[in-house]
Formats: structure tokens, C-alpha cells, sequence
């Protein structure tokens, strides 16, 4: 059995019959499971960290984001608040001490459950990071956008924030910018806020339009960014304009912060779980090249390889995930330059030829008002495409089978009612995807393809332009 598998089996603390030990019939079952840990538990005190120039922080190179919780049922709403505190007691323990929220995240839960997580240690022992995230409207005027900070700290049951993050700049240009934290004076409130000591370090995360970010960036003597957040993987250092035109390459966004001695922290590194769910081939490539790692654990050492980087985010909804996790980065061994090219220049050139929508599984379109499960929809579909399931032509030989099979998984991944084809075109998820995805636009290619396939009347399929 390979360790991913004992993982998933383990990982939670579950323990199981000596049968499903391949191999291990000749040791009772309390031996085999626990000389099976001894090989796969993460060790502690081995954690890899990173000092913060600003305020000499030691940052563990391994960050918790709070984004994709676990949940007691198959409700994602319902969170398990339990686990959750199991989680964040075992990360504690193996070293990782950032963990990363924002007042958005979980339908708005994340905090709160955050807050309850972590009050139950020192306050000594975590450095917490959540955001200015007044995207509606409604929270944008000065005062709406302080009580959403003042809440913040209510939620998280702390006096101050360490790291605050003016949330998702670029999105929408520099207009939407000076709405959110120019006109209504904000930006210049949280420096108070930070020199009252209420804000340890305060900085911003970066999605859509880089004249924005150079903008800030130009800024920085004045307003002296104490850290930037970027998404930084091995697909978007060289490939994220060719992903999505309207984005920008990281190996530009992490050299732009290197020449100011800003440190980055890195979120996506997995691109929403693409670069750990990588096609077939390309999976047996990099177990062949490291059989004791998970395909994961390239991604993540290639985020925490370079020297700028202050943490490196994770949104690890099961134990599994961070067990992996904390493998990778208790110690990290740094990727040499022969495989970071290996990655840069072969996986992620294949991986931009298989022209996926670029979704990362973030939620931000969520929650839709209709209940379409966008997110869902598109994981489905770049998954069968991937791994060559996706039906696309009556006259193939193996057309019956992956139409069935699309189907049918299609049914299982998503609830009839939160299908593409109940999409209203309404168009209120569009402007919040960091990806800038068209949104509307994918989910009525999706319902008619999906129709053609239960008519059985598809020619031939189109694959999708980029977005």
C-alpha cells in the first residue's frame, strides 16, 4: 500500500481491520499500522521557516488557509468545527503557525470558526492573516468597510490582525481600486491602524489587471507593503498569460517584490488541486522521478523553493492534505535547477496545451443565486478532460462508454438542480473570478454539450476558447 492511500485511510485518526494491509499479514494489526507511521507521520520540530524582514517574524514556510474547510455532511455549509480544531492542533504541533482567512471565505463562516480554532492556543503561538474584502457594494463606504475590519478581530477573538491584506487588488482596474480604498479614505486608515499596532504588517493579494499592482508597487515608499500575496506555481511563473490573457506571469510579480525586499506570500500553488490531479501521464512521469512523494509535492516545493517567499498557502480540507503537507516542508528540500526547468519547461508547456477553463476552485463566484455549483461544474469537466474521458465524437469507438460515464459522474459530482442548464445567465458571478473566467459563457457551452450528450446527438465537440 502506498502511502497516499494509508493517508486516506489514517489520516483522520480512523482505525481499520488488518485486512486492508496488503502485505502485512504476518504482524498483528497494531504493528503494521504502527510501523506504517513511523514511515509516513511527519516529524516534529522539523518544520522549515522563513524570517520576515519587516518585523523578524519566523513564518513557517507552510501557511493554513482557511478557505476550504471540512464539513460534517455533504451540506459544504456545514462545517465540522470539531475536525477543524483537530487540524489547526496538529499543525500547531508540527510547526506551521500562519494561517490565512478572510471575512468572504465559507459562505462568510471562516472566521468565526478560525477564531474558535485557534483561541484555544497562545496567542504567541500563531500569526493570523485575513483581509479587507468589501467586494459588494454594500461594504465599501468607510464606514461598512471599518466595521467589516473591526468584525474581523471579533470573529477571530484577537486585538490585532499580523498580517491584513487589502483583498484581491486589480480586479475591476485602478477604478474599483479607488472605490474600495482610496475614496473612502481606507488605505490611509489601516496605516493608522498599523502604527497604532493593531496591524502587525499590512500588504495586499494581487489577481487581474498588473497596472494596478505596478501601481501599488510604485507606492511602496510611501506606504512601505510589509508583504504582497501573488499566485506563484509552476504553471503561472512563465504560462498564466497564455492560461488567461488577462493575467500575469509570477516569475514577473516575484521579481518585481524581490527588487523591493517585499516578501511574498504564495497562494494557488496547486491551481485549485490541478497540479496535484495532473493527467495520467504526466502523474507517472513525477512518481517515476520521486516514488516516496505524492505528485503534489512538487508543486509545493516549487512554491517554497525560491528565497522570497515568506509562506506558502494551503486550503487543506483533510488531514490527508496536510500530512502531505507538512512532509514536503518538514524539511523542504529545495528543488534543484534541473527540476525546476523540468517543471517549468515540460509538465507546465503540456499541461497549457490541454486548454482547460481555468478554474481554480476558489469559490469566489460562489454562492451562485440561483444555485448552480459553478465550481463543481467546471472540476467535473477539466477532470474527464484531463484523463481523456471526455466524449467528443459519435464516431468513436469508445463514445458509449465515457458518454455514460460523463453522465453519470457528472450526477454524482453535482445535484441535478445545480447544473449548468439552470443557469440564468444572469452574469452577478463574472466580475468576482480572479481568473476572469466567462463565467456565463463556459456554463452554457457546458449545458449544451451536456444536452447533445443525453440526446445522444453530439457531432463533434468544441473545446473551449481560452478565457
Amino acid at each position: 500500500m502506498d502511502r497516499r492511500k494509508f493517508l486516506k485511510i489514517f489520516g483522520g485518526g480512523a482505525m481499520t481491520t488488518a485486512a486492508v494491509l496488503t502485505g502485512c499479514k504476518s504482524k498483528t494489526e497494531t504493528q503494521a499500522v504502527e510501523e506504517y507511521k513511523q514511515q509516513v507521520e511527519p516529524p516534529v520540530g522539523k518544520m522549515t521557516y522563513r524570517i520576515n524582514p519587516t518585523t523578524k517574524d519566523k513564518v513557517s514556510l507552510l501557511g493554513y488557509g482557511m478557505m476550504r474547510l471540512p464539513s460534517k455532511t455533504e451540506n459544504q455549509d456545514d462545517y465540522d468545527q470539531e475536525m477543524i480544531n483537530q487540524q489547526v492542533d496538529y499543525a500547531i504541533e508540527h510547526g506551521v503557525n500562519y494561517f490565512d482567512t478572510s471575512p468572504v471565505y465559507c459562505q462568510g463562516k471562516s472566521e468565526a470558526c478560525t477564531g474558535i480554532a485557534l483561541s484555544r492556543h497562545k496567542r504567541s503561538e500563531y500569526y493570523v492573516a485575513t483581509k479587507l474584502s468589501n467586494f459588494n457594494p454594500a461594504t465599501q463606504s468607510r464606514e461598512a468597510s471599518i466595521a467589516m475590519y473591526k468584525n474581523s478581530m471579533k470573529q477571530l477573538q484577537v486585538d490585532y490582525i499580523d498580517y491584513y491584506l487589502l483583498h484581491s487588488i486589480g480586479g475591476g482596474g485602478m477604478g474599483a481600486f479607488e472605490t474600495r480604498y482610496m475614496e473612502n479614505g481606507m488605505l490611509d486608515y489601516l496605516v493608522e491602524e498599523r502604527k497604532a499596532g493593531r496591524i502587525r504588517n499590512l500588504g495586499f493579494s494581487y489577481h487581474g489587471d498588473i497596472a494596478v499592482f505596478d501601481t501599488l508597487l510604485s507606492w511602496h515608499d510611501k506606504y512601505h507593503w510589509d508583504f504582497v500575496q501573488i499566485e506563484l506555481n509552476y504553471l503561472d511563473w512563465d504560462y498564466a498569460d497564455e492560461i488567461n490573457s488577462r493575467n500575469t506571469d509570477a516569475s514577473y510579480l516575484y521579481a518585481e517584490l524581490q527588487k523591493r525586499g517585499i516578501p511574498s506570500v504564495i497562494m494557488e500553488p496547486l491551481l485549485g488541486g490541478r497540479l496535484a490531479n495532473l493527467p495520467q501521464y504526466l502523474a507517472t512521469e513525477l512518481k517515476q522521478l520521486d516514488p516516496e512523494h505524492s505528485v503534489a509535492s512538487w508543486a509545493f516545493r516549487y512554491a517554497g523553493t525560491p528565497e522570497g517567499v515568506l509562506t506558502v498557502l494551503s486550503g487543506m480540507t483533510y488531514m490527508e492534505h496536510l500530512k502531505d503537507n507538512l512532509l514536503t516542508y518538514c524539511p523542504l528540500k529545495p528543488l534543484t535547477e534541473k527540476e525546476m526547468r523540468y517543471l517549468d519547461k515540460n509538465v507546465a508547456d503540456r499541461i497549457v496545451g490541454l486548454q482547460n477553463i481555468p478554474c481554480n476552485d476558489c469559490k469566489y463566484c460562489m454562492p451562485c443565486p440561483y444555485g448552480i455549483d459553478i465550481p463543481a461544474i467546471f472540476v467535473h469537466y477539466n477532470k474527464c478532460k484531463n484523463d481523456g474521458m471526455l466524449p467528443t465524437d459519435r464516431g468513436d469507438e469508445n463514445y458509449r462508454r465515457l458518454r455514460r460515464n460523463y453522465l453519470i459522474g457528472l450526477d454524482r459530482a453535482v445535484p441535478k438542480m445545480r447544473q449548468a442548464d439552470h443557469c440564468i445567465q444572469c452574469g452577478q458571478c463574472e466580475p468576482h473570478c480572479p481568473q476572469n473566467i466567462r463565467i456565463p459563457r463556459e456554463l452554457k457551452r457546458i449545458s449544451d454539450y451536456v444536452e447533445s450528450l443525453k440526446q445522444d446527438s453530439l457531432t463533434r465537440h468544441k473545446e473551449p476558447k481560452k478565457a
